[in-house]
């Protein structure tokens, strides 16, 4: 293992806002909404992160597989695990917090929390078909 591999990911995150450096890497918008007039579907998220795009690859973060797991909670509190294609993505600190900014657009939407998690890794068979399909990896 070289030097670069037993670093946290906190090195590779200047923004990383907690002090512990070891600690999940977590992007927080919206707030606590208990007066919501409709209950969020899984939809409304879907196209809402089918509007960001990964900056290097040309496919939106949805169809690239980057959403590992979307829970919609109570008082439509929304929280989502994200990976990225590689851990020394340029991105790798602002797009959790853009996730987060773009959900929280959302009419009715409470409080959004976007964890960016590394396990398990990032593979291009977590990719839709579509996605596969507008790279042209068969």
């Amino acid at each position: 293992m070289n030097e670069t591999e037993k670093l946290p990911l906190s090195a590779f995150m200047p923004h990383h806002p907690s002090s512990n450096p070891h600690a999940p890497f977590t992007a927080t918008a919206g707030k606590k909404n208990k007066d919501f007039k409709k209950k969020i579907e899984l939809p409304q998220v879907i196209n809402a992160l089918e509007t960001i795009f990964d900056p290097e690859i040309p496919v939106n973060i949805y169809d690239l597989g980057l959403i590992y797991d979307i829970k919609l909670l109570a008082d439509n509190d929304i929280n989502i695990k994200m990976s990225l294609t590689a851990p020394g993505c340029p991105v790798a600190g602002e797009m959790p917090g853009q996730v987060a900014d773009t959900i929280a657009k959302i009419t009715d939407v409470g409080l959004i929390n976007v964890e960016l998690v590394w396990e398990p890794a990032w593979t291009k068979d977590r990719m839709s078909e579509d996605a596969k399909m507008a790279l042209e990896i068969y």
